[in-house]
């Protein structure tokens, strides 16, 4: 599918938000695009005293990732050990399905009570958030792996670590690295709502709720959009690791 066809329906969006605009004719309900392309176009400048646009694009994304480095050095080292020993992974499958789907804004109220307002908090649900869907990847990617690439390993003697690094992991690498993919984008809508929690002073969510109370939906929409952006990009570069180290799979297949 060539690139521009990705462009169709977010254009027929914009029309669809313009012709919307015009007929409602109120700009807290709905404000027309030309006022919303101007937060964009100065990036820079502060709005209401609650930073630029850009600064609180930054603090989230550094949120985000400190979180999701968090999780990553937890759960993929645990997938590991519960995907090559099932008696531990049995153990603890009741756990994980019970805490597994819970929203991460659910644990918002303990959040709280647990670690105070501030960056803990955040971080806590960031982690929370996106721990588990990397965690099962990382299990069920191990668990596939074929036994007759571990029993030729086995009669060229390798160790465990050489099973481990020279097997185990890249076979199961495609599954993990999506897992990762999955987590990031929960983590990336954790930290937005994370944001929103009493005492966030700055981030994208912040942004947002900060706006409403100036009845800024001009605002409120560019910050969504640049969500969504920044979103469209990290995804983007977790499909080119993908294509690049990992394309031998489908061709497996």
């Amino acid at each position: 599918m060539k690139w521009y066809v990705k462009l169709i329906l977010p254009a027929l969006l914009l029309v669809v938000w313009e012709i919307a605009a015009i007929i409602i004719n109120n700009a807290f309900i709905l404000p027309r695009i030309e006022s919303v392309i101007p937060v964009f176009l100065t990036p820079f400048a502060d709005i209401y005293g609650s930073g630029s646009l850009l600064y609180n694009a930054w603090v989230s994304i550094y949120r985000v990732t400190i979180g999701f480095l968090i999780a990553c050095v937890i759960a993929v080292p645990l997938g590991i050990i519960l995907g090559r020993y099932p008696f531990w992974e049995n153990f603890s499958d009741g756990l994980i399905q019970i805490l597994r789907p819970i929203p991460p804004m659910a644990w918002v109220p303990l959040s709280l009570a647990w670690f105070g307002i501030g960056l803990t908090s955040i971080e806590f649900i960031i982690i929370i958030g996106c721990i588990f869907p990397i965690l099962v990847s990382t299990i069920d990617g191990v668990k596939r792996v074929r036994k007759s690439w571990l029993e030729t390993a086995r009669i060229y003697q390798a160790n465990n670590r050489q099973l481990m690094t020279k097997v185990v992991l890249p076979a199961a690498g495609p599954a993990i690295w999506s897992g990762l993919r999955v987590g990031f984008g929960i983590a990336w809508m954790s930290v937005v709502a994370a944001e929103m929690m009493p005492g966030a002073v700055s981030g994208l969510g912040y942004l947002i709720m900060y706006c409403y109370t100036f009845g800024q939906v001009r605002i409120i929409i560019a910050g969504m959009i640049a969500i969504g952006i920044i979103g469209i990009f990290m995804d983007q570069f977790f499909k080119f690791v993908q294509r690049k180290y990992f394309s031998w799979e489908v061709h497996d297949k």
